[in-house]
């Protein structure tokens, strides 16, 4: 299940990732278009944190699909810190993950897009506690051409207009739910995907007229989709935890690894990818 980053990677995604690590590292603080109220923090700072424990082997990441652009990242620049280490990552929607995690998969990090899933992994004693290092809001996303002119939350309820939503016990799922409460607004999908990757696919592919996902796979897609903002007293967010999980095979490398998440330097390569402090 669990495949090296440059296998699991969208393609051209980890050669991009190795090419533009120091073009993200300098494009951190910027902002863009959707992107939610508060970058992270920058700073000029391009050093990597130390650690007293030595680092070797593999360390494996479950990690949430909408993490896919930002830790490919930061595994390529990790492993260039520490020649030798390999990290592993598995992405996937986060309630997935924690049920594979809650069944004995092995793995050495944890870094979930909702608190509940982090806690139904806590509470089953897969990890003693965790720290929230991000957090995301929601956008629309069409096809560029805007076949249904979308033009916000309400358009989504309209009759004939395909709309496609993570599932409901998913992270972006969830939080999209939030979004059509708050518009008061009953959205009838055509399609529920597993995570939020796979829902993106859809708009990109034109098979449906809309997506609600977040803001950073927008801006991961580029001229793929095209980005309806949601207004902020509308929009809903959610944090993200990441956590060393208790029976980790490389608890060293697992330790080093959310360390280095925590960074000025990972926080940098987050920040570029549109996510904001928590």
């Amino acid at each position: 299940m669990v495949r090296a980053i440059r296998a699991i990677a969208p393609r051209g995604t980890a050669i991009a990732a190795a090419l533009g690590m120091g073009v993200v590292l300098a494009t951190a603080g910027c902002g863009s278009s959707g992107s939610p109220g508060t970058a992270l923090g920058s700073t000029t700072s391009a050093s990597a944190p130390s650690s007293s424990a030595p680092i070797s082997g593999t360390v494996t990441v479950f990690a949430a699909a909408s993490l896919t652009e930002a830790f490919t990242t930061l595994a390529h620049q990790f492993e260039a810190a520490h020649p030798g280490v390999t990290v592993k990552l598995n992405f996937g929607a986060s309630s997935t993950l924690a049920q594979q995690i809650n069944q004995g998969a092995p793995a050495d990090v944890f870094a979930s897009a909702s608190p509940t899933n982090m806690k139904q992994v806590v509470d089953a004693g897969g990890a003693q506690s965790s720290t929230t290092f991000v957090k995301n809001v929601m956008e629309i996303a069409v096809p560029p051409s805007n076949p249904a002119q979308v033009t916000g939350v309400a358009d989504l309820a309209k009759s004939g207009v395909k709309v496609a939503l993570c599932q409901p016990q998913v992270p972006c799922g969830a939080v999209a739910a939030k979004v059509f409460a708050n518009a008061n607004v009953t959205v009838k999908p055509v399609t529920l995907e597993q995570d939020v990757k796979s829902t993106l696919t859809k708009v990109e592919l034109n098979e449906v007229d809309a997506g609600v996902v977040y803001v950073t796979d927008v801006r991961a897609a580029g001229t793929k989709v095209k980005g309806i903002p949601i207004p902020t007293d509308v929009n809903a967010s959610t944090e993200y935890p990441i956590a060393t999980l208790t029976k980790a095979p490389n608890t060293a490398g697992a330790q080093a690894f959310v360390a280095y998440v925590l960074s000025d330097v990972g926080q940098q390569v987050l920040a570029a990818d549109g996510f904001a402090s928590p």
